[in-house]
């Protein structure tokens, strides 16, 4: 029944969208949520073929979210809409794979946690590699290989919550303990992959990894220590990295000026004007299209996002920015409630932690619940102006095929650790 409201709702938000750009409902826009609801129908009965007893509400909410979002890109591009619906539908293949394969017994990837921990780090060293590394507004995270272009740390971030749930399960007595040694091969993983997100100026991504890595060895070991001298390396990182990376500096100045009421050197032009006009622009006008959603927002389709001679308002829209966009036409109201969607999805992945009855699990449940949180976060904290703005998308909701299928991934590791604990809790 949960399915079939998100399936209503999407087909209520292509009609408003058709209607307000047509002013008729289009039986071709429509066919988008008749497909999307079976798709997601096919994934419940996989769901409940393999996983009869994991959380029901994760897949509707996946489902709901990413219903949000390519509605919203439909709205913005429907060419773009298209190539997000074929990346859902493979998201959703990942996804039903996954639980086939591992529907028995997804803890023997413990035994392989070492392989994926340098898997990981491969994965976020491949765009450095010169002829497939590539730069994108600024930070060099993408792999082009012919036609096909991917995000690999997505990928990498799901390895190495493995790899970190592995070894903090074995080691967590003795790292409780403070043993430097045994930090060894913890340290040095983790380490790789933090010269290689610098190195590739993926600082939204060095940030998400560094705050997984420090929850989970929290929850590893229960020691404040930790946490305490995790946040004083942060800060320490942060003001060396603020010194040596002009980006960052960049980013920061942003964030604390972004209008300026005096002409300041423009890098893009060369020239002196201003901040607002040149390295702010894109959060500046994001802000402006927040506002001007109001409390009820525009309406989908009714909300501006060109200028009058057709050029894109706001760049990276329906990537970094589709908050803005959904800000605007859904208003405070709307947004609040997609919030809580997350929220709700948050802490449904924390009570499934809470549930699992073996370290392995509940720290995949907590990293995986975790990442998703935080990069909900960084992304909307940043397009708010809580903290400086970084290039990670929202979960299920921007443009991306690498990041659609990562989080559906993610979702079938927490279906698969839900479903453990259900049973085991059923039998006792």
């Amino acid at each position: 029944m949960t399915l079939i409201a998100v399936g209503a709702l999407t087909a209520v938000g292509f009609a408003s969208v058709y209607i307000a750009r047509q002013s008729v409902i289009s039986a071709a826009s429509l066919s988008y949520a008749g497909v999307f609801l079976g798709l997601y129908l096919l994934a419940h009965i996989v769901a409940r073929v393999t996983v009869p007893h994991a959380d029901p509400y994760l897949l509707p909410m996946a489902g709901l979210l990413t219903a949000v979002g390519v509605t919203e890109i439909y709205r913005l591009d429907p060419t773009d809409a298209f190539r997000q619906g074929m990346w859902i539908v493979i998201g959703v293949a990942l996804f039903s794979l996954t639980l086939f394969i591992l529907r028995r017994d997804y803890r023997r990837l413990e035994g392989y946690r070492y392989l994926f921990g340098l898997g990981a780090v491969a994965l976020l060293a491949l765009p450095a590699l010169p002829g497939i590394g590539a730069t994108i507004n600024g930070a060099r995270l993408w792999v082009k290989l012919g036609p096909l272009q991917f995000q690999p740390g997505e990928l990498a971030k799901i390895m190495l919550i493995i790899f970190l749930a592995g070894y903090l399960r074995e080691k967590r007595e003795v790292l409780a303990q403070g043993r430097l040694k045994d930090f060894g091969p913890l340290l040095v993983i983790w380490g790789c992959a933090m010269l290689v997100l610098v190195e590739t100026k993926d600082l939204g991504s060095a940030l998400l990894f560094f705050g997984i890595f420090l929850v989970m060895l929290y929850v590893a070991t229960s020691r404040l220590l930790f946490v305490g001298i995790g946040l004083a390396l942060f800060l320490v990182g942060a003001v060396a990295v603020y010194e040596l990376v002009s980006r960052v500096r960049d980013r920061v100045t942003i964030w604390l000026h972004p209008w300026t009421e005096h002409a300041v050197y423009c890098a893009q032009s060369g020239k002196l004007d201003l901040r607002q006009n040149c390295a702010s622009y894109q959060l500046t006008k994001s802000l402006y299209s927040i506002a001007n959603g109001h409390y009820g927002g525009t309406g989908l389709g009714k909300g501006t996002f060109t200028t009058t001679d057709g050029g894109a308002l706001i760049p990276y829209l329906n990537t970094d920015f589709i908050y803005s966009a959904l800000a605007q036409e859904l208003g405070l109201i709307g947004v609040s409630a997609l919030v809580m969607v997350f929220m709700l999805f948050v802490m449904r992945g924390f009570r499934i932690s809470l549930l699992a009855s073996d370290g392995f699990s509940k720290l995949v449940a907590v990293g995986l619940t975790f990442g998703f949180a935080l990069q909900t976060f960084i992304i909307v904290g940043g397009i708010l102006r809580i903290i400086p703005l970084t290039g990670i998308t929202l979960p299920f909701v921007s443009y991306g095929g690498s990041s659609v299928v990562s989080n559906f991934v993610l979702l079938a590791g927490l279906m698969l650790v839900s479903n453990r604990a259900n049973a085991l809790r059923g039998v006792e």
